[in-house]
């Protein structure tokens, strides 16, 4: 018969293939239930008031319309509803297809033994593939791993989650537009159980079975499966445990695949008593606790609670006395076996000769060690009992007190096997790989020895005074002959005849008394050594290496190890070489990924690599969490040092804390991981936490505070970062890593993370953790809950120098790049604010505060342009003075008759709405203000520390600009392509060096809008009267209860320009032009000798404007003559 497994054999194929899909779906589902989002869950009352009415369950399904119409009725929910089907759809494509997955799996299944049974696959029935090995496991897992698909699923995503998710998914998806879409199916199949897997919550009634039933499955397969599973020994495991006591460990994987099926016939549980003692009986005489998949652990007290059959059958188990027996007969055998595993243990003792003299011995201790763990873990397992539950309390005292339970001696015992067993493996792997080598040796050994005592017996040789012997001689021939003809490859024949040889030159040396003579007993005696060791050679076989692979098998351990972290971290602290043993334990514990991996990769199936990426992507991840001791003991050295770097100013520290860091240094070199960069990234890890934690904890402003708090708090957050980064530099050369190169990564890895966090509340589509370049899952940085409407520590630190420097109580001074108090007139803070954010935060701290600046601008100005069209165009007296204005000032070269009444008319029409106005334009020029301070610190500070990179840029940049100007003058000169992203990524580089205009930059795109160029006009002229000039300060105003403050005022206005096309800043400049010449035509015509103070601001308006723009003069003289410009440089 051909091999089930062959690759030309459909029906073994068919069936190998789902299985290994089952185990690939199973390993997606644990990965997707860390990545539930939190908004799902509707935990928080925010959440419930913001996206109740978009998330829904399945009560969704009953009235589409119902919930639709609620949605179509206010616009605001259908922003939100889009924002978030923008936000989740990705999340819920790959949740909804792991989903179907499941489905899909249940329906192939389904499909492959409807066609078992009408006779697709030739010769093939269920009967007959249940008689063949592989046929029987592969049908069992079959079955098995759905129902553990269903449990994982209800266990780790909860249904409502789950109703909500494929809610979610069907209204945001095409699916539900496409026939051929099961989304229906799988509605019903993943709805919600109403079991929660919160400690103390109710089990739902005839659960799991009616989850279970909700896809019918062949009642014939199910019967013969679990019939299999109560009757054979579908592994062949019991051959690896020959012990009678230690048959329920061996039996401990079909147990639970049994227990898994059994709710596939609930009636076996509930009525069948005879087959439930029969199975308590084979599997579960001595254990209650069980492991059903990669460490997801079971009560069976708890979960067949509700089943008569099964809880009385149970019962003799759980019987007081029996409790008493299992644990201490676990106890026992932990007191004796402790010091004997130690013994083994001990440098030399496991020797090659005595470990192939002991090789039963040795494996019988291996077993012993690892059932005694296997039950004590199991049973001794916090997440197995509900303490709510008193029944399952009281079984747990009576566990802990009857096997005197302690995890730390447990744990020892776990490290030492661990450490045996990989010793034991390697040795004999080592021995396996030169076994035919060392036994030709042997043989070639023995066959010259005869060789040579045939010689000596031919008379010619010269051994002292022995005699010529033919017959001896010949014999002597005859046995170096037959040790010759001994044949590696026939084991068993090659022993027979080994030791037959042994007896043969034992018989020798006594018939022919050849005892008197020493050297010839010498040459028998060695001769029959080395037989000896070719017999014990050959004795070494592979399967004792497979045994030690069944017995050391530490899946059920896959999350109980868990509660042993703490133990493993403090005996690194006590003792950093303990790491060497922990490297066995972890070892031990991969080997756990061989049970989800066997079928995957008998299927040759393309899941392998992800599925082992995953799980062994979590053993890593735990790796790294133990070994985190040794950098967190670092960093408290570390936090010794910065107290003395920053406060005593001593260089150099203690001796003790060198060693100690010498000693941490070299102690994780001996794991696998690459040792050097799981150090590296355990301080990494180590340092963001602090650093984030640090800038958390710094960063936070008290509003109320007189004098602001913000230069005390950045100049004490500088002396921390100093500290950190010196105490870093410091300890680099011990730990042997480039501390500088780590912390510049690691703290603009964090400031980046946080400005994108923060930039996070002005998008549409936020950028969620998975998708962030900077977080990471081995070196994440930590989030912190807000502490007032900024996310993070640059958004307050950003909204505190915005509150400081606000345009409505300060006043800013240009030439002095200073902000007084409008009141007081004392000096709030000036340039040396950006020099200190740069100390505290780097390049990187000032480069996100002008990124999150940007943000700030936009949204204003979208607000901006939204309160222009929906107040100030959609009110009619403004619009009518518009209007009558437009009649007034045209055409715009002339000069505007009756000048003063003309415009103050218009003014006091408009008067209302300039408020709002004016405070955005104030807002936008303010930050525009600082985002010229932050770059003339990066520029300044980039020539400074990096003039060569600086004086790259300028130049590159003023190639590029001049290379893209020469293509607009001629098209065909070059021009970079589509594709190419230099001028995308030439610009970072340029804003983090501070070449850059703020100025000059455009923030939204904008549409054509009416009566814009008047607007600006007017409202520049409404704020002329509230300012005044001054010799000394410039433009200032001249009330504190009307303030207005005129760098923001020209800025704002000038960057809301540069908005929109050219053509209105001409039109408005015009516009400005026509006033000066209007007004000051009625002044002469008035005889009024001085030039009127709104002349005198418009004048100076022009003049700024030309300033920051950079434009040339003939801008602003082609509006106003000359000679106006001249009178008015006098007053100047």
């Amino acid at each position: 018969m051909v091999d089930f497994l062959a690759e030309n054999n459909l029906c073994g194929q068919a069936i190998l293939r789902i299985v290994s899909r089952g185990n690939a779906i199973i390993a997606e589902l644990l990965r997707l239930s860390d990545f539930i989002p939190a908004v799902f869950r509707l935990k928080d009352k925010s959440d419930q008031q913001k996206y109740g009415d978009i998330i829904c369950d399945f009560s969704y399904f009953k009235g589409p319309e119902y919930y639709d119409g609620k949605l179509e009725a206010k616009p605001e929910l259908q922003d939100l509803d889009e924002e978030f089907r923008e936000n989740n759809i990705e999340i819920l494509s790959r949740f909804y297809l792991a989903f179907e997955s499941v489905h899909k799996y249940i329906v192939d299944l389904n499909r492959y033994l409807d066609d078992l049974h009408e006779g697709v696959y030739i010769q093939q029935t269920l009967e007959t593939v249940l008689l063949n090995e592989d046929g029987k496991q592969l049908l069992c897992e079959a079955l098995y791993l759905y129902g553990v698909m269903l449990l994982v699923i209800d266990q780790k995503i909860e249904g409502e989650i789950r109703e909500r998710m494929l809610v979610s998914y069907y209204r945001y998806s095409a699916a539900r537009s496409s026939a051929d879409s099961n989304l229906d199916d799988i509605c019903k199949l993943l709805r919600s159980t109403g079991y929660s897997s919160q400690p103390g919550a109710k089990r739902p009634a005839n659960y799991p079975e009616s989850y279970f039933h909700r896809v019918p499955i062949s009642t014939t397969f199910i019967s013969m499966v679990i019939g299999r599973l109560r009757s054979d020994d579908i592994y062949n495991q019991v051959s690896a445990y020959p012990l009678p006591e230690h048959r329920s460990t061996a039996l401990a994987n079909q147990a639970a695949m049994l227990y898994v099926c059994l709710f596939f016939s609930p009636s076996i549980l509930h009525t069948q008593q005879a087959k439930m003692r029969e199975i308590v009986d084979k599997y579960f005489p001595d254990n209650w606790v069980i492991s059903i998949y990669m460490g997801i652990t079971v009560n069976l007290v708890e979960a067949w609670e509700p089943y008569k059959a099964a809880k009385t059958a149970l019962n003799y188990t759980l019987d007081s006395a029996n409790i008493k027996e299992q644990a201490t007969r676990y106890a026992a055998s932990m007191e004796s076996l402790k010091p004997h595993v130690q013994q083994l243990l001990k440098e030399g003792y496991l020797r090659e000769e005595f470990i192939l003299d002991n090789i039963p011995k040795l494996l019988n201790c291996l077993r012993d060690c690892n059932v005694a763990i296997r039950w004590l873990m199991l049973h001794s397992a916090e997440s197995a009992y509900d303490l709510n539950n008193k029944r399952l309390r009281q079984i747990k005292d009576q566990v802990l007190n009857d096997s005197k339970y302690n995890p730390r001696i447990l744990f020892q015992l776990l490290l030492d096997t661990a450490q045996f067993e990989f010793t034991l493996k390697e040795m004999f792997k080592q021995m396996l790989s030169e076994k035919q080598i060392k036994w030709e040796s042997y043989k070639k050994e023995g066959s010259e020895r005869m060789t040579e005592l045939a010689e000596v017996f031919s008379g010619v040789k010269p051994l002292t005074r022995v005699e010529k012997n033919e017959n001896l001689q010949a014999w002597f021939r005859e046995i170096s002959k037959q040790i010759e003809s001994l044949n590696y490859e026939d084991s068993t024949a090659a022993g027979r005849k080994t030791v037959q040889l042994i007896q043969a030159l034992v018989e020798v040396q006594e018939f022919h008394q050849l005892e008197s003579n020493l050297q010839v007993c010498q040459f028998l005696a060695d001769t029959r050594k080395f037989l000896h060791h070719m017999i014990r050679t050959i004795n070494i076989k592979e399967e004792v290496l497979i045994t030690m692979q069944i017995v050391g098998d530490l899946s059920y351990a896959w999350q109980i190890i868990d509660s042993f972290t703490t133990i493993m971290q403090e005996s690194i602290r006590v003792s950093p070489s303990m790491v060497t043993k922990l490297r066995a334990t972890f070892l031990k514990l991969a080997s756990a990924l061989d049970l989800p991996l066997l079928r995957i990769n008998q299927a040759n199936s393309a899941d392998l690599l992800s599925v082992s990426q995953f799980y062994s992507g979590e053993l890593v991840a735990y790796v790294r969490k133990v070994l985190q001791i040794i950098p967190e003991s670092m960093f408290t050295s570390l936090a010794k040092i910065i107290k003395l770097q920053i406060h005593d100013i001593m260089e150099v520290p203690t001796r003790l804390d060198k060693d100690k860091l010498k000693d941490y240094s070299q102690l994780v070199a001996r794991y696998e991981v690459d040792p050097k960069q799981l150090l590296e990234d355990g301080i990494r890890k180590e340092l963001v936490k602090r650093v984030a934690y640090a800038l958390h904890k710094g960063l936070i402003f008290n509003p109320k505070a007189k004098p602001s708090e913000l230069m005390p708090k950045l100049k004490e957050m500088a002396a921390t970062m100093d500290g950190f980064y010196r105490s870093f530099e410091y300890i680099q050369d011990y730990v042997s890593i480039y501390g500088l190169k780590i912390w510049q990564e690691e703290v603009s890895r964090i400031i980046n993370y946080n400005v994108e966090q923060e930039c996070n509340s002005f998008l549409r589509t936020k950028i969620q953790d998975w998708q962030s370049v900077h977080q990471s899952t081995h070196i994440p940085i930590p989030k912190f809950p807000s502490v007032d409407e900024s996310a993070t520590f640059i958004g307050r630190l950003c909204r505190e120098i915005l509150r400081i420097t606000d345009p409505k109580v300060t006043c800013y001074m240009d030439q002095m790049n200073t902000w007084y108090d409008l009141k007081s007139h004392q000096e709030v803070t000036n340039n040396r604010l950006f020099s200190e954010i740069q100390n505290t935060l780097g390049t990187f701290g000032l480069n996100g505060l002008d990124r999150l600046l940007c943000f700030m601008i936009v949204k204003e100005l979208q607000n901006f342009l939204t309160m222009l069209q929906k107040t100030i165009l959609k009110d009619r007296t403004a619009v009518d003075a518009f209007k009558a204005m437009i009649g007034a000032v045209n055409p715009v070269k002339g000069i505007v008759a009756n000048a003063s009444k003309v415009y103050g008319t218009a003014v006091a029409k408009t008067q209302k709405i300039w408020g709002p106005y004016l405070e955005a334009i104030m807002k936008v020029g303010q930050m525009q203000i600082l985002r010229q301070q932050i770059a003339n610190e990066l520029n300044y500070s980039c020539k400074f520390d990096s003039k060569h990179l600086g004086a790259a840029l300028e130049n590159l940049n003023k190639s590029l600009l001049a290379d893209i100007e020469a293509h607009y003058q001629d098209p065909s000169l070059p021009y970079p392509k589509e594709d190419n992203t230099l001028l995308y990524e030439i610009t970072a580089y340029l804003e983090a060096a501070g070449i850059h205009n703020p100025l000059s930059k455009i923030y939204i795109t904008t549409k054509r809008l009416p009566y814009f160029p008047i607007i600006n006009f007017l409202f520049i002229i409404a704020q002329l009267p509230k300012l005044q000039y001054s010799k000394n300060q410039g433009m200032t105003c001249r009330k504190t209860t009307d303030p207005v403050d005129w760098p923001p005022l020209v800025l704002g206005m000038l960057t809301l320009l540069k908005q929109f096309h050219s053509r209105y800043t001409h039109q408005f400049l015009a516009l400005i032009g026509q006033f000066i010449r209007s007004i000051m035509e009625q002044c002469t015509s008035q005889k009024i000798p001085d030039m009127p103070s709104d002349v005198v601001g418009a004048l100076m308006f022009l003049e700024d404007y030309v300033k920051y723009t950079k434009l040339p003069r003939k801008v602003a003289e082609a509006h106003v003559p000359s000679f106006i410009f001249d009178e008015f440089r006098t007053i100047l």
